[in-house]
């Protein structure tokens, strides 16, 4: 319940996001975007506003992924909580307010570690640079710590910046619905059959949303436009998700993705598959260009480019976790899929042909009727020998003549998936396996495949040659053939 306290909170929001923020009922706010644009003091003045409210019946958690990124937090956050009277324990991490409501401060390195808040109870929880968590899986599980006894409305607060290892989930789960939109979804609590409606809403960052910043840093955005590519500046200073900080693959664009087409039936045609059961699997459906030819809206193919025809991907009610089918069921809906099509042969994660244990779920498939050969593995080449990234990072880029891979505009999967690979942090040379990586894999497996291009069935047009009748005359008088006038 609201309570009057004689501490005030001396911060307030500046107009624009920073009081929609602040001012939204909806259970998920997620405010991201530019740097600079007052989120991380939009987060904390949030807590601010709320602990002035409830008094001790409020109970925050802020998070970030690093504790070394909590410090310029922590000490923005010691500027705006103390006119209110909150005070910073550092043996506890925590800001208390004389009104008893209090607010945590902790990392998680790993993903591991929101296992250790299961049993807590928060009325906040906010987490700063969501996109640095390759997947939400911690993340969710806080939320589940989101509960009052003394009735407080609760709510799930997040900051976050294009970019990062978790920029598609991310990007696919909060911004593409649109700004200011709210999303509604049912959810039915597996335990005892309630029901209830959980909603979400993105609030967009500029850094222009900061006129304070601007005014006390004028130079501010002159420095961040002289610190990386036109693309990465746009990302910095106008919130652009289409632009991936750190991407792995920065060759892709959208020259690589085309509108479907009737695929030539001669065409060499094959699937990739890379596993999954807890996690999402990806089959992947590859066309190979036989002869150079140019699409409906002039591009041009040419000989030997994969083109990405259609895809399944087995993701279940959020990114990154699995639909849970057994091999038997993924192997009946990949024919299913494929009817009426001659696929000349598939390639697989060799992992799915380890026998421990009992028959391999390459085995299983292949009773089922889906067959697949180990696929080539290799990720990060050595002795100067090619990897499977550079493969795939090859055919993406393409030559002066265009790619030599394209992919239907209709495999959401690929697109959101793959553009928005990071690097592996401890290991440049790889992408980081914390991610949805599993459409990359797959993609891998179909480039290291070595695909065979099928033969034109019609025959080639020779150039007509010019006969140079004289000197043929000559040739045959030396050799003592004459020709007969007609």
């Amino acid at each position: 319940m609201p309570q009057n306290h004689e501490t005030r909170s001396a911060w307030r929001p500046q107009a624009g996001p920073q009081a929609a923020f602040v001012a939204s009922s909806v259970f998920e706010v997620v405010y991201g975007g530019a740097r600079g644009g007052g989120k991380t003091d939009a987060a904390l003045g949030d807590f601010a506003m709320h602990a002035e409210k409830y008094g001790a019946a409020a109970k925050g958690l802020l998070v970030r992924r690093t504790r070394v990124a909590l410090t310029p937090t922590i000490a923005r956050a010691k500027a705006i909580f103390a006119p209110a009277g909150a005070v910073w324990a550092e043996t506890r991490s925590t800001f208390v307010w004389p009104s008893g409501a209090i607010l945590y401060f902790r990392h998680l390195d790993r993903d591991a570690d929101a296992d250790l808040y299961q049993g807590h109870d928060y009325t906040r929880v906010y987490v700063e640079e969501m996109t640095q968590f390759p997947d939400p899986r911690a993340i969710d599980k806080l939320k589940a710590t989101l509960r009052s006894a003394a009735g407080v409305p609760c709510g799930f607060r997040a900051t976050c910046n294009p970019g990062g290892a978790g920029h598609a989930w991310v990007k696919a789960r909060y911004i593409d619905a649109g700004a200011y939109r709210v999303i509604s979804e049912p959810f039915v609590n597996p335990f005892d059959g309630a029901s209830a409606v959980l909603d979400r809403v993105f609030i967009p960052a500029r850094l222009t949303d900061n006129p304070k910043l601007m005014e006390r840093d004028p130079a501010y955005a002159a420095r961040l436009a002289q610190s990386g590519s036109a693309e990465l500046v746009r990302a910095w200073l106008q919130g652009d998700w289409s632009v991936v900080q750190g991407a792995f693959f920065t060759e892709w664009s959208e020259r690589n993705v085309l509108p479907p087409f009737a695929i030539p039936s001669f065409w060499t045609r094959f699937r990739a598959f890379d596993w999954g059961y807890a996690v999402p699997f990806s089959v992947g459906w590859w066309a190979v260009v036989s002869d150079p030819i140019a699409t409906s809206r002039g591009v041009r193919l040419q000989r030997g480019a994969l083109v990405r025809y259609r895809e399944w991907y087995g993701v279940g009610d959020r990114p990154n976790k699995g639909l849970r089918m057994v091999a038997e069921q993924v192997a009946a809906g990949i024919l299913e899929r494929e009817r009426g099509e001659k696929v000349l042969h598939g390639v697989a994660d060799p992992s799915i042909f380890n026998q421990a244990g009992g028959p391999s779920i390459g085995e299983r498939m292949r009773r089922a009727g889906c067959f697949f050969w180990p696929a080539n593995n290799t990720r990060v080449g050595s002795l100067g020998a090619m990897s499977g990234w550079d493969q795939l990072r090859a055919r993406i880029a393409g030559t002066e003549d265009g790619p030599m891979l394209f992919v239907f505009d209709t495999c959401r999967d690929f697109i959101r998936t793959v553009a928005a690979m990071q690097h592996d942090p401890a290991r440049a040379e790889d992408l980081d396996t914390g991610s949805e990586d599993h459409v990359a894999d797959e993609a891998r497996y179909a480039c290291l495949s070595r695909p065979l291009i099928a033969p034109s069935p019609e025959p080639p047009i020779l150039p007509r040659p010019e006969w140079d009748w004289e000197r043929m005359r000559r040739e045959d008088r030396a050799r003592g053939q004459s020709w007969k006038t007609m």
